[in-house]
């Protein structure tokens, strides 16, 4: 064991000896390793602005329209559109606020007041049960 420790320390002392000559070469060495890594470095921020576009075409950019389709469909809410909620009621709004509407419902013509972003969709087409009995 001690053997080992002086062939350590032997071998440094020759490495310190010939620190000048390594450093010649060490500079040589980096100079041709650096070539090669910067274009590794370029083709790996090619490769991350490549996937940040992805991630944005596939991701961000349709949640953002869709966004903008519900606030679109969320202000032009007038009084008689027919909606349906998130919850799955389908009611005809009676009276608007600025966060809130008041929808009626079924043949009775119960009221609900619901919270505006609530709302999933404008229907369309009238139900059944929206026509007055006749009598």
């Amino acid at each position: 064991m001690i053997l080992n420790f002086a062939n350590i320390l032997a071998e440094e002392a020759v490495s310190v000896a010939t620190a000048g000559e390594a450093v010649a070469a060490d500079s040589t060495a980096t100079a041709t390793a650096a070539a090669p890594m910067g274009g590794e470095m370029i083709t790996t921020l090619v490769m991350m602005v490549a996937m940040v576009a992805i991630f944005y075409f596939l991701l961000i950019r349709p949640q953002r329209k869709k966004d903008k389709q519900v606030k679109n469909m969320l202000a032009a809410l007038k009084v008689g559109d027919r909606i349906c909620t998130i919850g799955g009621l389908y009611g005809t709004i009676a009276a608007l606020k600025d966060d809130t509407v008041t929808l009626t419902m079924g043949s009775l013509q119960n009221t609900i007041v619901i919270a505006r972003w609530a709302i999933r969709s404008v229907e369309n087409v009238t139900l059944e049960n929206d026509t007055e009995p006749q009598i």
